[in-house]
């Protein structure tokens, strides 16, 4: 099931990204003239138009292959003919639909865990809040002099106080105020005795998920940043290997968790695809300013020999990755 899983999360990180310079090259008028989906011998082919689409043997990504995208054409519709705004938008497609996949997963993983509402769903017997006469259905409007709009509110108002609060609810359509004296629960934070109504809505969902996308990329970027400035060691660098070895890990754990990693995954791809290196796509979009800056100083033919010297040196981080994740397994 590791392998299965596995092969799930390279198809949803790498067949998206070609799928999306494959969806944009097409409405920008570039010639594609291969998208495959997997790696290696093709099991099935068929030509439609100007592109061979394909399904290859290793079910492991897949491939957009536009005409001229590291040489020079004499073909209109190559990609190293197009305009600068075609260019960069055919590059950022691949990333974008990586972060939407990341949308897509974690607002399916909010809709199916669900989120708290600031309705009482139970009322634990003989608890602050049962004295004080609170009761389920109740929607908790304010604690205090605090407006509630959400259970973190919530449990931020009553968490740190021991003194009686004045609870404000609605019920049945009419605004009644309660006063419960919080007590101690057994993490040391003050409860009243509720628990919340779970909303498992599709908008709010969509809106958790997109929330913690951005929550997800803010922490991994403040990695980066970490790992630049050498706070993170080179060492903790993950290739293949230890892209498997997390999926065994996380799937042990549960669905949920496999959700979170395929998200992490996706973003990650975005962003450092989007880095200026030669070979990714953010290279690229640098040469497509810096040309647009130079003119005709730096040739199709000694742009595409940069990104090959780009793509060996990233062969090497992948060599260097690899190493990394053999060496954490017997250690």
């Amino acid at each position: 099931m590791t392998i299965v899983y596995a092969v799930i999360l390279f198809v949803l990180l790498i067949f998206p990204h070609e799928l999306g310079h494959f969806i944009v090259a097409k409405a920008v008028g570039v010639k594609v003239n291969e998208f495959a989906f997997g790696m290696g011998p093709a099991i099935f082919k068929r030509q439609r138009g100007e592109t061979l689409y394909a399904v290859r043997l290793v079910p492991i990504g897949g491939y957009c292959a536009m005409e001229a995208e590291n040489e020079a054409s004499d073909d209109d519709r190559a990609f190293s003919n197009k305009p600068w705004w075609a260019k960069i938008s055919v590059l950022l497609a691949g990333a974008t639909m990586n972060v939407l996949i990341a949308i897509l997963v974690l607002s399916i993983i909010m809709g199916y865990v669900g989120s708290a509402t600031t309705s009482i769903e139970k009322v634990q017997e003989a608890s602050p809040a049962y004295e004080a006469g609170l009761q389920t259905g109740d929607k908790i409007l304010a604690v205090g002099d605090r407006s509630i709009t959400s259970w973190q509110d919530l449990t931020t108002a009553i968490g740190k106080s021991e003194k009686p609060l004045a609870i404000k609810v609605e019920r049945n359509g009419e605004e009644l105020t309660f006063t419960a004296k919080p007590q101690k629960g057994e993490d040391g934070r003050y409860v009243v005795g509720i628990t919340p109504e779970i909303s498992h809505n599709v908008f709010t969902a969509m809106q958790n998920g997109s929330k913690a996308t951005w929550n997800m990329t803010v922490m991994m970027f403040d990695m980066l940043k970490q790992l630049i400035t050498g706070d993170v060691p080179s060492s903790e660098i993950a290739g293949p290997i230890g892209m498997v070895t997390m999926v065994n890990e996380t799937t042990n754990y549960g669905i949920t968790y496999f959700g979170y990693l395929i998200a992490l995954m996706s973003l990650n791809l975005a962003i450092l695809n989007l880095l200026p290196i030669p070979a990714l796509d953010g290279g690229r979009i640098l040469f497509v300013f810096i040309r647009m800056i130079t003119g005709k100083m730096i040739s199709d033919d000694l742009e595409g020999k940069i990104h090959a010297a780009g793509m060996v040196l990233l062969l090497g981080l992948m060599v260097f990755a690899t190493w990394n994740d053999i060496t954490r397994l017997f250690t």
